[in-house]
């Protein structure tokens, strides 16, 4: 907006007395207020300037107000148009709404009246805006693979992958759950010359040994009871493209064995085979576990490790990167709504301060389950999950976990501190009451708050 101003607003209204008071009570609420006396003057200030809004009476000489609703839309589409009129009827209403006006108000109106339903198409056309604003950006600046980032972690980490794809060298990527592993292996093979081959990908946690292995190299007819033809196996399929072996530190033991002579030799036998199989694939791992720890337990052999472990790749949590959240939220309320949809600014703040254990696939389904569940244009706090409110408010006061450290004893002491003020809120200073509240004894109580040096 302009000048500072919280709008720019064109009134058209023939009658003197009314144009001025709609003037002093918009200009009075901050905002850039033109008028013009009749409509055919509204069309030529119309065609000089840009106005968020435009509020016309309907019954005026020369050109009536849907006249004015017409020429605003042809000029200016996403100007808002107020229609004013003493002479209302339902029919009038309808064509109004049907032509494209925001809004449709009778004389004579109440002051509170206007100013609520001006603010509110104004803040409404102003937050439409600034989503479209962010939806370009997110086309433009943000995506590499459709992977969406703009903190500062996540350009690290994806400035290196265009580089990283093109060589051949085995990448191990590691993240909590829900952090994005295969879309960032996925836009590794995407980038790389196998771009155009196969990119196999298979977990390896949901499969118990025998199929799992069965999976990776294949099997020979009569090789066990119900392999009754030959099957190829992924590392096959997956031949001069990529294979994505998920949650590698679930693979047994054993199997880590057969892996690591793929990894020498790039050659293995199907199960129940006797003849060698020779193949050219780039192998991109990923875990949620600190391989290095498994490595040490003695759960994952150490020689696969750093055959697997040439690139490293770590994807930091959401809430390392709440910079993020609003380009993903805006993505996959983008994905999911065929219509626009917006969070109210309380919903963002809420999604920017919650901790997201399950990381981006948590914040994908919320915002899923939300549009398929909420019938209206605007999410606001109302229709997010009382317990997803709750663990945010209890989370508050409690610091984030970095890689520095944290002082968990005070940590825990903040908390029960606040516990114990807010009960006493909530008891309105009862301590008896407080302490029931609490679960805890009278006497445990009073200790606390001696503890804490709380009056």
């Amino acid at each position: 907006m302009e000048d500072q101003s919280k709008g720019k607003i064109l009134i058209v209204e023939d009658e003197k007395s009314m144009r001025e008071v709609l003037r002093i009570l918009l200009e009075g609420e901050g905002y850039d207020v033109t008028v013009a006396a009749d409509s055919v003057d509204s069309i030529g200030l119309l065609n000089k300037d840009i106005f968020d809004m435009v509020i016309t009476d309907i019954k005026m000489p020369k050109m009536d107000g849907f006249e004015v609703l017409r020429k605003v839309k042809d000029i200016s589409p996403s100007t808002l148009v107020i229609m004013i009129t003493a002479f209302g009827t339902t029919e009038s209403a309808i064509e109004a709404m049907q032509a494209g006006a925001y809004d449709y108000i009778h004389k004579p109106f109440k002051i509170d009246e206007i100013r609520l339903v001006v603010k509110k198409a104004l803040e409404k056309r102003k937050l439409s805006e600034e989503v479209s604003i962010l939806r370009e950006k997110i086309k433009t600046t943000y995506e590499l693979g459709n992977i969406f980032w703009k903190s500062k972690k996540m350009q690290e980490l994806l400035n290196i992958l265009p580089k990283i794809a093109q060589s051949n060298s085995n990448v191990i990527i590691t993240g909590e759950s829900g952090t994005g592993k295969e879309l960032v292996a996925t836009t590794v093979h995407n980038l790389s010359s196998r771009k155009g081959k196969n990119l196999v990908a298979i977990n390896c946690a949901s499969l118990p040994e025998g199929l799992l292995e069965s999976e990776l190299f294949g099997h020979m007819k009569g090789a066990f009871t119900g392999a009754v033809y030959n099957k190829q196996g992924m590392f096959e399929i997956a031949d001069d493209g990529s294979i994505f072996l998920d949650e590698i530190c679930e693979m047994p033991i054993n199997l880590q064995a057969k892996l690591l002579r793929v990894l020498e030799n790039n050659t293995f036998r199907r199960v129940g085979g006797t003849t060698d199989i020779r193949v050219d694939v780039r192998i991109i791992s990923a875990t949620n576990k600190d391989i290095k720890e498994e490595v040490a337990s003695g759960r994952f052999r150490e020689d696969l490790f750093y055959r697997l472990n040439v690139v490293p790749l770590h994807i930091p949590p959401l809430r390392e990167r709440k910079e993020d959240i609003p380009l993903l939220a805006e993505q996959f309320l983008a994905k999911f709504s065929s219509s626009k949809r917006v969070l109210s600014p309380e919903v963002m703040r809420l999604f920017v301060n919650y901790q997201w254990r399950g990381n981006v696939r948590e914040l994908e389904n919320l915002i899923e389950r939300m549009v398929l569940l909420i019938d209206k244009e605007e999410i606001t706090i109302e229709d997010i999950p009382q317990e997803m409110i709750r663990l945010s408010d209890e989370m508050k006061n409690i610091p984030e976990m970095t890689r520095e450290g944290a002082d968990l004893d005070k940590i825990i002491e903040n908390i029960e501190r606040n516990y114990l003020i807010n009960a006493l809120k909530i008891a309105n200073g009862n301590k008896t009451e407080a302490a029931r509240l609490l679960n805890l004894s009278f006497r445990s109580f009073r200790h606390r708050l001696s503890k804490y040096g709380i009056k």
